[in-house]
């Protein structure tokens, strides 16, 4: 029984290993200026489900038998082996068991509130349809959203605070639309989901938590392009400045707003020239690295770790 256990570890562990290397390369290649704030996000879309998916897992189960070059890793397999008996294994299981479920329960108080908070919808707009479809996505008014904000998973619909269609003009409005629409078309939520749910599991990994502030800068940053693309940024500087700082004291709160600070002071700031060139260079270099990764995980995995008897 302990054997089996240290096994499945030592391959988590090699797997975890070069997860974290292609992690740390994720987060060089995507520091320089150049590529799109879209390929970037991906890319961390990508490393951060590259911590969970034991990709080599499928090739070694397929394929382990031709490949006979594997070689175990003593530095991994003798801790592993060490670590999964005795009173260090309960003690570590405990600690893990401890984080996750309070990860789980934040994630659920998360989940619930934001369904609460969506249960409640006020139609009511001036000038405006109440309730309309933008691009086959559904858009309510929300008395109780502070934010324009993207709900729902499988199906999501666009919620806009009560009251924005006065505060903002048409163009501005159009702009935060257009900006909510990425999100939604993009089922982002959904990406979300699946990566609280890694969290749960890798809540002790700094590099995890990492990847969960690059997606939700990326993440933001992106449909801000998208909204740019379409000519519309200074649009969205404008009414992000109007939501951030509202007219009226108490009538429009949007500070809690992902990113504001920065996404205002990048938007309003020297036009930043993306290259397709820049964009691809980090696409194959992230592409490389991630099947190096693999590569490195089935070099070490598909044989037996080192065993101290």
């Amino acid at each position: 029984m302990h054997e089996h256990i240290a096994r499945a570890m030592y391959y988590f562990s090699v797997h975890l290993l070069y997860a974290s290397i292609v992690g740390s390369a994720a987060w060089v290649l995507t520091s320089p200026r150049g590529a799109s704030a879209t390929t970037k996000y991906w890319v961390w879309v990508v490393t951060a489900f590259n911590f969970v998916v034991p990709s080599g897992a499928l090739i070694d189960k397929l394929w382990a038998p031709h490949l006979t070059w594997a070689a175990p890793l003593g530095a991994i397999g003798g801790p592993v082996w060490e670590m999964t008996q005795g009173w260090t294994a309960v003690v570590l299981a405990l600690i893990w068991m401890a984080g996750a479920l309070a990860m789980f329960v934040r994630l659920i108080w998360r989940i619930r509130r934001e369904r609460k908070a969506g249960t409640s919808v006020a139609a009511r707009g001036q000038g405006l349809t109440p309730s309309f479809v933008a691009q086959g996505i559904p858009v309510n008014f929300d008395a109780r959203h502070p934010a324009p904000a993207v709900s729902g998973v499988l199906s999501p619909h666009i919620l806009l605070p009560l009251g924005i269609d006065r505060l903002l003009d048409q163009r501005e409005f159009q702009a935060v639309l257009l900006h909510e629409l990425a999100h939604a078309r993009r089922r982002d939520n959904l990406i979300r989901l699946f990566y609280e749910i890694s969290l749960c599991a890798l809540w002790f990994h700094p590099l995890i938590w990492l990847a969960g502030a690059r997606l939700a800068l990326y993440r933001e940053l992106s449909c801000d392009e998208s909204v740019i693309r379409r000519a519309h940024g200074e649009a969205l500087v404008s009414a992000l400045a109007k939501l951030a700082i509202p007219e009226q004291a108490g009538f429009l709160q949007a500070t809690a707003s992902s990113h504001l600070s920065y996404r205002l002071a990048r938007l309003a700031g020297p036009a930043q020239t993306t290259h397709r060139a820049a964009n691809l260079v980090l696409t194959s270099l992230f592409a490389a690295l991630i099947s190096a990764g693999i590569f490195q995980t089935i070099a070490h995995t598909a044989c037996c770790f080192v065993l101290k008897r």
